[in-house]
């Protein structure tokens, strides 16, 4: 059985090339690619090229904002 996310950012405006990708985020190409291959960025390879939305990029960089503060950084109580 698959699941399936009504939510699917790979599905919320038009796909977009990572160089585009690259220059909506202002990360470098070369880590967007990374990050899809370690699944962190969700992308869809068309042929020879991978393919995103910029609801995708928003999703991965809302994601490392608040994964990236190590975690005795993260409570300031």
């Amino acid at each position: 059985m698959s699941h399936n996310d009504p939510r699917d950012p790979l599905t919320v405006g038009e796909l977009i090339t990572l160089q585009q990708a690259a220059e909506y985020s202002g990360l470098n190409k070369r880590s967007l690619n990374d990050y899809i291959k370690r699944g962190r960025l969700k992308a869809k390879r068309v042929g020879l090229f991978w393919l995103t939305t910029r609801t995708a990029v928003d999703e991965y960089l809302f994601s490392r904002s608040f994964d990236n503060i190590p975690k005795k950084y993260r409570d300031r109580s």
